[in-house]
């Protein structure tokens, strides 16, 4: 009896350690996605739960969490001390409270915008409905809500311009970075160019682009206005040349032998693209489109203020003209979302590089 309870009780010490062994590997795969997006301190305060290592996983700890919240609490704490002390025709600079406070005010106004569409089309359909009853069908009509956009809305509007403008941007690049990378003819047509049109402003093509979709857009679908498609278009020709600079490196720097082993193999040119030279400078394409994807983000903003795009260029743009006592703090919470979106769209391209390329799995 005694030999069969030992038997049962090391069998369980082994189910144990091998289940304990199997979630340690989990989540050492899963920490390089974690640390994609900042969360990297999840994977050793999960470890000190349960024991494992306390002084390797608390300096793990230290240094993914603990320091980056220092460096966070001396910039506020400094933002706080020095803002006050500079005055402006609007005001002192606002510190972290008053901010927070119009962020708050930001979202209360975008929950009262909300209620108010949502009674309006509410009152709409009572109508409606007391038309058909009444026999009047004729006279039923559907309008849409035109009140104006809430921060949060035009948060939207942004993103969905610089995505428009990026994927332009991306299609454009790729295929002539791959024909530049392939062949030194194509590379010397396009050097030249690249050079020419990389330094401009997007200041500099937005006039240009204006007159040309002015010109060429005269019937506008609701879903894309004039202002956006303007925006977008200055998006795109300021933000390609990044993905088209970084694939032609990358697929000039793949192995040579391993292009001669697709002669051998007689493969067709698409093939040898895809096969090939795609998942061989993948790394490099996917950090042009990081720093693509970053120079739309910040080109945008100027655009959308120049063009009147209803984003957050323009929200900033508004408030500056406003000249409340409270624009300055609007400015600042547009200033903070600018960042963390565009820290969260690079973490996404990053991600999706991590996902996607051998090199960064290894």
């Amino acid at each position: 009896m005694a030999a069969v309870t030992d038997y049962l009780e090391t069998t369980n010490e082994d189910a144990r350690k091998k289940r304990l062994e199997k979630f340690y590997q989990r989540l050492n795969r899963s920490a390089g996605m974690l640390g994609v997006f900042g969360l990297g301190f999840i994977v050793p305060l999960i470890k000190l739960s349960l024991g494992d290592s306390p002084r390797q996983n608390l300096r793990e700890l230290w240094q993914k969490l603990f320091v980056p919240l220092v460096g966070i609490g001396l910039f506020l704490a400094a933002w706080a001390y020095f803002a006050p002390k500079v005055n402006t025709s609007l005001g002192a600079i606002p510190g972290p409270a008053q901010v927070l406070v119009q962020a708050g005010n930001l979202y209360d106004d975008h929950l009262s915008e909300r209620a108010r569409e949502t009674a309006f089309y509410e009152r709409q359909d009572e109508r409606n409905a007391k038309l058909i009853a009444a026999g009047n069908e004729d006279r039923v009509k559907y309008r849409s809500y035109t009140g104006a956009p809430t921060f949060f809305d035009q948060i939207v509007t942004s993103l969905i311009t610089v995505g428009l403008g990026f994927f332009v941007g991306v299609v454009v690049a790729i295929p002539l970075g791959i024909m530049s990378g392939l062949s030194t003819t194509v590379n010397g047509a396009l050097n030249p160019l690249i050079q020419i049109f990389k330094p401009v402003s997007p200041l500099a093509w937005l006039p240009i682009v204006t007159m040309v979709v002015s010109a060429t857009y005269a019937d506008p679908y609701e879903w894309l206005p004039k202002s956006m498609l303007i925006s977008a278009i200055t998006v795109t020709l300021c933000s390609l040349w990044p993905t088209l600079i970084n694939t032609a490196l990358g697929v000039a720097s793949i192995d040579k032998d391993l292009l001669n082993v697709g002669r051998v193999l007689q493969l067709p040119t698409s093939r040898t693209i895809t096969k090939l030279v795609l998942p061989s400078s993948l790394p490099l394409i996917f950090t042009g489109m990081r720093l693509s994807l970053g120079v739309g983000w910040m080109v945008l903003i100027a655009a959308e203020m120049l063009a009147q795009n209803p984003g957050l260029g323009k929200f900033v743009w508004d408030e500056f003209q406003n000249g409340s006592s409270s624009s300055l703090a609007k400015i600042m919470v547009a200033v903070l979302a600018i960042g963390i979106i565009g820290f969260l769209l690079d973490r996404l391209i990053y991600a999706l590089q991590v996902a996607f390329t051998y090199s960064d799995k290894r």
